[in-house]
């Protein structure tokens, strides 16, 4: 990636910064830096300069810790909701081939004349197909 060379004036120092970030992103970066520099210095007049670049700085580091703690979490999070998207769409999959098998039971049934048959639950639809595909595998043992 292309380095970038920008001058930046903090604290009345004029610094040259070299990085990858664009022109607007060290001017936001320099005018927060200045802003909480004066904002510092503001609150007690007895801070040096040097003293209020490093209360900048332990300010900086700990927002950083916070954010990166935050990220984190967030990724943690990210993590569950596609382990729980997954399985949700393990489920529906799961719930295709029941309803599958409740449709070709009642198929069955109503090929057998039982229209009016309940079926109570997928186990009983499944044991219904499966008798079904076991009489006509007889039915074709006995035809050869």
């Amino acid at each position: 990636m292309a380095q970038n060379r920008y001058k930046a004036e903090v604290a009345g120092q004029t610094y040259t910064i070299i990085g990858q970030e664009s022109k607007q992103h060290m001017d936001l970066v320099v005018a927060l830096v200045n802003e909480q520099l004066t904002e510092i210095k503001g609150l007690s007049q007895d801070v040096s300069l040097e003293q209020a670049a490093i209360l900048l700085a332990i300010n900086a580091v700990s927002d950083q810790v916070k954010k990166q703690e935050e990220l984190l979490r967030l990724k943690k999070h990210q993590n569950e909701l596609q382990r729980k998207a997954a399985r949700s769409v393990e489920l529906e999959n799961r719930i295709r081939k029941i309803e599958a098998v409740e449709a070709e039971a009642k198929s069955i049934l109503q090929k057998n004349g039982n229209n009016h048959a309940q079926i109570r639950n997928h186990v009983e639809a499944q044991q219904i197909v499966n008798e079904n595909r076991k009489r006509e595998i007889q039915k074709r043992a006995a035809n050869k």
